[in-house]
């Protein structure tokens, strides 16, 4: 009998700029992905536009409002920051995602949540089937044996109580002060929990009043092998992407390497080899001399992308200004973060929130609650826009912000633009 000719894989199929091409003639059957990865699938030799890829990043993250559980498993992760400006950092990336969502809906709702607070590529919230990934971690660290006897005396402590504040445990062991990552006094006992946490020992039960309440977390089943943890390891790097695409080439490395170093030290040897299965699997397009990539079932140039309209006022870790590499290349002037740096040399605001408009980030806002009152100081790259259609916009985006922290509008500042702060293109 004749055997039957195996059809050509999909890598045969790619175009010079790296986007593999299978129109809607191309037979199913030789649409298959090459040595068992999923190869990243587009409809047409073109590659996107950098605006397309703009528009792409927006509306694949600011989708229409939803519950809170259906929106925390669409971003698959949410950034926490304790600073509160005035909500914390993971509230207010959350009001855009969640319908009719109030400033410390997630706290007062994460202990009936299916979702765990731990490090992931920063420290926030991911699904508990998703954490279960980087666990068994190993710390980077190893801990002095005096080091694992305080662990394992606060562990009993908290196994004991069910569930403890930080402040029970200092005022029971009196661990003292210790310095903290930023230069600065922390309570020892703090720095200890955290570390139990980091690495497995302890969960968060829930937070009162922003401070985080630990109880004791069952063990770890035992790490898995080799061939094993590299499929955990691709899968939380796909999960990563999936929350921040599309990624320049190197915050694609940037992400590989947070992962590894952080997430799941035990795997950081594995960085190489992670980060060529990505590109492998990931759909890729080189875009003005840059190297693209996001998930392969995503189209940066599909037509279900509508135009984004409306103002929004984003948190500084919200996944559309997180990376701030992408950031200047989508809208042409660099953001930083300002919260730590001294405010003399601060140029935007202590904790300054990118203001988007329609589909460009053409400015910020420093909001704050003044008795009682919500005060926004607005900034702009080149000059606030003239239109009426901007007004109203900004005007919604100011009563939603009321809303969320549930207090009255007090006034709003439009200082003159920072001289060195100028758009690049």
């Amino acid at each position: 009998m004749r055997r039957k000719a195996r059809a050509p894989c999909l890598a045969a199929l790619r175009s010079p700029g790296g986007v593999v091409i299978v129109s809607a003639a191309t037979p199913r059957s030789i649409r298959r992905p090459c040595d068992g990865h999923t190869a990243p699938v587009v409809t047409s030799p073109r590659p996107p536009t950098l605006a397309e890829l703009r528009r792409h990043a927006i509306a694949r993250s600011l989708f229409t409002p939803t519950t809170l559980r259906r929106a925390l498993t669409k971003l698959v992760f949410v950034q926490a920051d304790p600073i509160r400006a005035p909500a914390r950092a993971q509230d207010l990336t959350l009001r855009h995602r969640v319908a009719d969502y109030r400033a410390g809906d997630l706290e007062r709702r994460y202990p009936r949540l299916p979702i765990e607070e731990d490090f992931f590529v920063n420290h926030g919230f991911l699904g508990r089937e998703h954490q279960a990934l980087m666990h068994p971690r190993a710390a980077r660290t190893v801990w002095p044996a005096a080091r694992r006897r305080q662990a394992d005396a606060v562990l009993d402590f908290v196994r004991e109580r069910g569930a403890v504040h930080p402040r029970e445990v200092a005022a029971y062991f009196g661990h003292g002060k210790t310095t903290n990552w930023f230069g600065g006094s922390s309570n020892a006992s703090t720095q200890l929990l955290d570390g139990m946490h980091y690495r497995g020992m302890l969960r968060v039960a829930r937070r009162d009043a922003g401070v985080r309440v630990y109880a004791v977390r069952e063990p770890w089943p035992d790490p898995p092998a080799a061939e094993h943890g590299q499929a955990r390891l691709d899968a939380l790097f796909d999960l990563a992407v999936r929350t921040y695409a599309p990624l320049p080439g190197a915050t694609l490395g940037h992400l590989a390497s947070a992962l590894c170093l952080f997430a799941t030290p035990q795997w950081r040897a594995d960085r190489k080899r992670l980060l060529e299965h990505a590109r492998r699997r990931l759909a890729r397009a080189r875009v003005d001399g840059v190297d693209w990539y996001w998930p392969a079932d995503e189209d940066p140039r599909s037509a279900r992308h509508a135009p984004h309209e409306g103002v929004r006022l984003l948190a500084p870790f919200d996944p559309i200004v997180w990376d701030r590499r992408r950031f200047e290349a989508f809208w042409g002037w660099a953001y930083r973060f300002e919260a730590y740096t001294p405010a003399p040399r601060r140029e935007r605001g202590y904790y300054a929130l990118p203001l988007l408009w329609d589909e460009r980030v053409i400015g910020w806002g420093n909001a704050g609650v003044r008795d009682g009152r919500l005060a926004v100081e607005l900034g702009f790259v080149s000059q606030r826009p003239r239109s009426r259609a901007f007004t109203r916009a900004l005007d919604a985006e100011i009563g939603r912000l009321e809303a969320f922290l549930g207090v009255s509008m007090g006034g709003l500042v439009r200082p003159t633009r920072p001289r060195s702060t100028r758009p690049s293109t």
